[in-house]
């Protein structure tokens, strides 16, 4: 699986988690260059606490289109340290 925004590849993995039909990629198949913490959170009810991420390529910025549960719960803890895209952001096989 790739996410890819503005014919850039933010990520690229086949060891992806399913989560609410999200793919979450692990973070070492990230790259980390287009990704800048936007200080925002969610709390998920069941997840814990989400970490946002902008998205920049060139001069375009995609706000909030990545997050981590770098802490989830135990019921997600398969998805510790891994990110999740949206808003924009193509995710293909």
């Amino acid at each position: 699986m790739k996410a890819i925004y503005k014919n850039t590849i933010i990520a690229g993995s086949d060891q992806t988690i399913v989560v609410e039909n999200n793919h979450y990629f692990p973070p070492d198949s990230l790259h980390a260059e287009y990704l800048y913490k936007s200080g925002n959170t969610y709390q998920c009810p069941w997840k814990g606490k989400a970490f946002y991420y902008d998205i920049i390529v060139g001069d375009e910025t995609l706000h909030d289109a990545a997050w981590t549960y770098p802490e989830p719960s135990e019921a997600a803890r398969a998805i510790k340290g891994y990110y999740a895209f949206w808003k924009g952001v193509k995710i293909v096989a």
